[in-house]
């Protein structure tokens, strides 16, 4: 009999590419039913569709005074969209053999509709710090995730996280031993394209959300000489697209810097790896920026191109590693322009080859090897 398995993730689960993996690996152990916004992801048994635009935290009147009294227990799976699902229970069976959480939010949620299962707890970034840089989240909301995580992610089976300094948070925080489970996508397997002459084409892909330095990224572009072009390959953020075009007015005059339709997170290497060098300079603003070791990084490398970034010493360590690429010496936009412009055809080939080497080793199969023999021995139980 096959086992069951309850995926939770309060996101468009179909482009969200974490999720897809896991649940890629989880549909090789059982059936797997997803609880998210959006259309059913592919390899989805059953999907039970949370209503768009409905809040994945406390956000009502009542939930608000709540978290600003501490009243965290009372919190607990109250917001619209945990209340929504809670209310479908006669569509969500009970007898799960696993359960998953995807991020801080859900572990409520998911250890309420687990009903003794084993729950698997995958943390994607540092969850106090999630978003810091609003002060309504550092007053209201970062406490409730610091209760969420201090009274479940102990009782979880299994915890993982995306980097190795956000482990050892989550480990000197929480009491907790998470696996390392990174962001790297599927290996594919794309012929490195050599470069060609003086002209150095740059990319950068992800979503548009402010705080990341893209419009940085931009004016760097601008002010270098013309042998450099970038195109973007943006998702819209959670703001309607408003940053999104803020960042093309601050590219308007320069005909080297191009906006592309997104793709799927499967197309994305091999349209990336018709470009030279992928680009991620991230400023350190708080925790998560720090840490960060994201989904880009990992398909640059697929894409068999180089990467170009800025100090932030989990993507550091890897580009090191495999000597992918260049390391900016700060996050001035001086020094941003300055890890480039010496760049030439030779060192961009040897930054494509070194992903070549690395694309099997830095593949989800090779870095999620620990998590699948874990998930294994959970539903062998």
């Amino acid at each position: 009999m096959a086992r069951k398995i309850l995926c939770i993730s309060l996101t468009p689960i179909h482009r969200d590419a974490r999720v897809l993996r896991q649940i890629a690996l989880l549909a090789e152990m059982g059936e797997v039913t997803t609880i998210g916004f959006g259309e059913a992801p592919k390899l989805a048994t059953a999907h039970i569709r949370v209503p768009d635009g409905l809040a994945t935290l406390p956000q009502t009147p009542v939930g608000v005074l709540r978290l600003a009294l501490r009243m965290h227990a009372a919190s607990e799976c109250s917001s619209p969209a945990a209340s929504w699902v809670l209310k479908q229970r006669e569509n969500v069976a009970s007898d799960w053999d696993l359960v998953v959480a995807n991020d801080a939010r859900v572990l409520d949620l998911a250890f309420s509709l687990a009903g003794g299962s084993p729950v698997w707890a995958d943390l994607h970034e540092w969850a106090p710090e999630e978003r810091t840089h609003v002060l309504s989240w550092r007053l209201l909301v970062a406490p409730f995730m610091v209760y969420l995580c201090r009274t479940y992610l102990r009782r979880a089976s299994l915890v993982t996280t995306v980097s190795r300094g956000i482990a050892e948070l989550y480990r000197e925080h929480f009491g907790v031993e998470p696996l390392l489970m990174t962001n790297a996508g599927p290996f594919q397997d794309i012929a490195v394209r050599p470069s060609q002459g003086d002209a150095i084409a740059c990319v950068h892909s992800g979503a548009a959300i402010g705080g990341r330095g893209l419009e940085t990224m931009i004016q760097v572009v601008k002010d270098l000489p013309a042998r450099f072009t970038l195109d973007l390959f943006l998702v819209p953020g959670g703001d309607g697209g408003a940053h999104l075009r803020e960042l093309q007015r601050a590219a308007e005059g320069c005909d080297r810097i191009r906006f592309r339709d997104p793709v799927t997170p499967s197309e994305l290497p091999r349209t990336l790896s018709s470009f030279d060098l992928g680009l991620f300079w991230i400023p350190p603003t708080h925790t998560n920026a720090r840490l960060t070791l994201p989904n880009k990084f990992f398909d640059y490398v697929q894409a068999r191109i180089g990467v170009a970034i800025g100090p932030s010493e989990e993507m550091v360590r890897e580009l090191r590693e495999y000597g992918l690429g260049v390391v900016s010496r700060s996050f001035d936009p001086k020094d941003l322009a300055d890890s480039l412009r010496d760049l030439d055809a030779d060192k961009l080939d040897s930054f494509k080859h070194a992903a070549d080497r690395a694309a099997e080793p830095l593949s989800f199969s090779a870095q999620v090897s620990d998590v699948k023999r874990a998930l294994q021995a959970l539903l062998s139980r």
